[in-house]
């Protein structure tokens, strides 16, 4: 994992925060790096819309609004759209023993109030579903959209009544990849990421 990497999975697992000031020095002592490398993988999260440069005062991580992780949700929309249909296309038994043991999980950490774990299965889920689709590139945008809405995707996993709203979402877009069903899939993945538009927006 090169430097910006590092940097980068920092963001989107919330160890540096939207708003934190990314003290080059700082960077290089944590990080075991030069301050030359320092800078350049800053530039390039710049580059990414991950990191601000701000006038006199150095980078800091950038906050997203409301308004642009809408925006964001709304990509996520169109892109795991199409992965849920080519996952659908494309899956194997094994592939659907898989998907439905996650969305067997996520049942039982929902009913046990185990937040954090229903959320992490819900990652897992989506990962799986973009692996199943073949769809490098998409995964590939996915990736980038998740760290601008990192903050956001955890305000909304916390939020009380959420994971019982999104569960059968959830099992729906599975039942559907594993009955080779595409349009269902796309339907139900697009209809999941709308209800998470709303949810936002309801939170905002």
């Amino acid at each position: 994992m090169n430097l910006a990497d590092r940097i980068r999975t920092a963001i989107f697992e919330g160890d540096l925060a939207p708003g934190q000031r990314l003290i080059e020095a700082d960077l290089c002592a944590q990080l075991g790096a030069s301050r030359s490398h320092v800078r350049n993988a800053l530039a390039g999260l710049v580059s990414e819309g991950l990191v601000e440069r701000i006038p006199h005062r150095g980078a800091r991580v950038r906050a997203i609004t409301l308004d642009e992780a809408v925006e964001f949700t709304e990509i996520r929309m169109v892109v795991e759209g199409l992965c849920a249909a080519k996952a659908a296309a494309a899956a194997t038994g094994d592939d659907a023993r898989r998907l439905r043991s996650i969305g067997d999980r996520m049942r039982r950490h929902l009913a046990a109030g185990d937040l954090l774990e229903y959320s992490a299965r819900n990652r897992e889920l989506h990962s799986l579903i973009q692996a199943i689709s073949g769809q490098s590139a998409a995964g590939d945008i996915i990736e980038r959209i998740r760290g601008h809405l990192a903050r956001h995707q955890v305000r909304l996993a916390l939020r009380p009544g959420r994971a019982a709203v999104s569960l059968p979402q959830h099992l729906a877009i599975i039942e559907a990849i594993c009955d080779h069903d595409e349009d269902r899939a796309e339907s139900a993945m697009r209809d999941h990421l709308r209800s998470v538009i709303e949810a936002l927006r309801s939170a905002g």
